[in-house]
């Protein structure tokens, strides 16, 4: 008689129920964290950070890999100045749709957050640069309306 792998009924209802207790748990956590700011909100904030760490760890990604492939083999874009990071911003524009500044990148951003006394104004200005670099690209209705976010 041939064994079957799949999975009984009861490990499969067990997995359900796991899952829908982690669902349970993160929502409360979430709720928590938000306090009293409105739920929407939260989600918009949440996202955009997502986002914005996303598109961030995606071009330094990008960058370095190119240099790499040029040459040089130990270049960190987020160790990059914004200065000499600069001449590289129409090109960048072209080929990824947007630019961010060594220094807003999400990892620079991150390191300095503890003694930004004022790192929602941070954030919004790094929002209204990423957003402000796509204007005129393909990409500026994709990022229209980063800006907006509220930190």
């Amino acid at each position: 008689m041939k064994q079957s792998n799949s999975p009984t009924h009861s490990a499969i209802a067990q997995g359900t129920q796991e899952r829908n207790e982690l669902h349970r748990a993160i929502w409360q956590i979430a709720n928590d964290l938000r306090g009293s700011v409105d739920g929407w909100d939260f989600k918009a904030y949440v996202l955009g950070i997502l986002f914005y760490r996303f598109i961030s760890e995606n071009l330094a990604a990008y960058i370095n890999a190119e240099e790499r492939r040029a040459g040089t083999p130990e270049f960190d874009y987020a160790a990059l100045s914004d200065e000499d990071a600069e001449p590289g911003r129409e090109i960048t524009v072209k080929e990824k749709g947007f630019f961010i500044l060594p220094s807003e990148l999400f990892e620079n951003v991150r390191k300095g957050a503890k003694s930004d006394a004022d790192l929602n104004e941070t954030l919004s200005a790094v929002f209204k640069n990423i957003e402000a670099s796509a204007k005129g690209a393909e990409s500026e209705d994709d990022l229209k309306g980063l800006s907006l976010i509220h930190i």
